[in-house]
């Protein structure tokens, strides 16, 4: 009874600390609420989780009925498999399964201004997170800075802020949490800046979020703290023994700005399955594994340490995935990341989407998905101090569509606690969000490209079809299509999805165009696709469909 008192103290201090982390007084936040363009959720219940998800038989299950409306709220879930409920209150979905299968169930939303559901596609089996990882990252904020005070503002302000209403998920410390070695599993043990790593993971389940971390099989990491091998039998590092660290285990020897790139090599005795369990002990459930280049043996390791805890934990691999290994990856990772860095310009962002993309539509598919790296919005900065993205807010409307229209993992990387309403609004779309977490899990191919412009195209799940029309200039350009052009057969209805407006309906060979501002986007669906129904052609090539009740 003390030990759980004790952790309840340490989540409510935790919470009461992240609070207290202010914004930077010199950052400056422009006013772009003039650019809006996504309609306000109503006040009636709108459900906006993913249609399908995967879990492993027995393994612990989290599931969140991400629904905007007005609260209180009360949910229900019909056709859950045999050891999954359902809380009424918080909507989210817990258990264990035990059997393999395919489960229908249909989720179900209600407060004083109606009601809505979804269905849901539940997999019982070998796969996991079958659409795009969605939820936030510390790096390009906080970078090595980061601290635990600092991850549950960005926690907290998930959740008052309604972006875990809309499927953003995961809250991923990446590299700065270490210290040594210890515990009953001779795992990483954090440093002192995250005093209650099991609490913190409690806390955020309990929020509907789930709680990522960052290692790799180097005997050093990127910033300079220790991974999962080590050149000692016991998971001892002579640095450390020596004294060459901060107080937070951090390696450092001012006077050698290259000595801590001595320390980005595989060391001779592993620990990835000692960190494995530590990780599923304190309940992780998102490993980014980064090092470079990536191989076979050290992937396959850590694969394999992860399924034995028997908790699920997506796998995901960074960075700069080497193409030559793409049947690899796609069959050990859950994740890949094709790039390196991301930085908040223009050059960046438009070299790793239209460039540096393409060639992975072969390997990004649900279970398994090529990584464009994290989004660069609002304030980031990599370190203590931050700034507001230098992308227009074009650019970022081009930025959101691209990574939605590739199926690319979606982690936001800015200090969640300055979200300023703009950037709330490219994140809290539920259409743009549901064209990247469509189960189909495709990524668009570009249909036609330019030095000028370029059209991506990527077919939904109900047949309809995603089409982004990318200005690559910089000037305001007319780009259009027919689509007929693009397989589409029927007349369509033309959706302006940032907008949530229907714009016209057309023929099948009559030509659409719209004007797209420099760096931007003109995101839109067509629907419904090609018919399902049965057609008849009459001798003069007329189609008829046949009504759904005539056989």
């Amino acid at each position: 009874m003390n030990k759980h008192i004790l952790a309840i103290a340490t989540i409510l201090t935790i919470s009461l600390n992240a609070l207290s982390v202010s914004a930077q007084p010199s950052a400056v936040m422009p006013d772009y609420s003039a650019y809006i363009l996504t309609p306000p959720a109503p006040k009636a219940p709108r459900i906006n989780s993913a249609k399908v998800f995967g879990a492993t038989p027995g393994a612990p299950f989290q599931y969140y009925i991400a629904a905007t409306g007005e609260r209180p709220m009360t949910f229900s879930a019909t056709g859950l498999p045999k050891g999954l409920k359902v809380n009424p209150q918080t909507g989210h979905i817990t258990g264990r399964v035990k059997r393999a299968g395919t489960y229908h169930v249909k989720l179900h939303a209600s407060n004083a201004f109606g009601s809505a559901e979804r269905d849901l596609r539940i997999e019982i089996g070998n796969t996991i997170v079958l659409t795009p990882p969605m939820g936030w990252n510390s790096w390009n904020c906080w970078g090595r800075s980061v601290s635990q005070e600092k991850v549950m503002s960005s926690a907290r302000a998930m959740v008052e802020k309604g972006l875990v209403n809309y499927g953003w998920t995961y809250i991923n410390i990446d590299d700065g949490w270490q210290g040594v070695r210890g515990g009953k599993h001779n795992g990483i043990q954090p440093n002192s800046k995250f005093p209650a790593m099991r609490q913190m993971a409690d806390s955020l389940h309990a929020w509907g979020l789930k709680l990522g971390i960052y290692s790799g099989p180097w005997v050093g990491t990127y910033a300079g703290h220790i991974g999962s091998s080590s050149d000692n039998p016991d998971g001892t590092y002579d640095w450390i023994k020596e004294g060459k660290h901060n107080e937070d285990y951090r390696f450092t020897l001012p006077d050698d700005p290259d000595a801590r790139k001595r320390h980005y090599y595989l060391g001779m005795y592993s620990f990835a399955q000692n960190d494995a369990r530590q990780w599923a002990d304190w309940g992780v459930d998102y490993l980014k594994y980064d090092w470079n280049p990536n191989d076979y043996y050290h992937t396959t390791e850590m694969r394999e340490a992860l399924d034995a805890t028997g908790r699920d934990i997506v796998f995901s691999l960074s960075n700069s995935a080497p193409y030559g290994s793409a049947p690899v990856w796609l069959e050990k990772a859950n994740c890949y990341r094709t790039t390196g860095d991301i930085r908040d310009n223009w050059k960046s962002v438009s070299k790793i989407g239209f460039e540096g993309q393409d060639q992975w539509i072969a390997f990004n598919r649900p279970g398994h998905w090529a990584d464009a790296d994290m989004l660069v919005l609002g304030m980031v900065g990599w370190g203590p101090n931050l700034h507001y993205t230098q992308l227009t807010p074009d650019e970022q409307y081009t930025h959101i569509s691209l990574w939605a229209l590739l199926a690319s993992p979606m982690l936001i990387g800015c200090d969640m606690s300055q979200l300023d309403p703009f950037t709330i609004s490219l994140l809290c779309n539920n259409e743009v969000n549901d064209i990247n977490q469509d189960p189909l899990g495709i990524q668009a191919y570009p249909r036609y490209r330019s030095k000028d412009y370029v059209t991506y195209v990527k077919q939904l799940e109900d047949g309809s079809m995603a089409v982004g029309l990318f200005n690559l200039s910089d000037s305001v350009r007319t780009i259009g299509f027919v689509p007929y052009s693009i397989g589409l057969r029927a007349p369509q209805t033309i959706r302006d999805v940032w907008r949530q407006q229907d714009l016209k309906t057309i023929e099948a060979k009559d030509r659409f165009d719209t004007k797209v501002n420099p760096h931007g986007v003109a995101l839109l669906k067509l629907y419904p696709g090609n018919p399902r129904r049965r057609i008849v052609e009459t001798s003069r090539g007329v189609e008829r469909l046949i009504p759904a009740t005539q056989k």
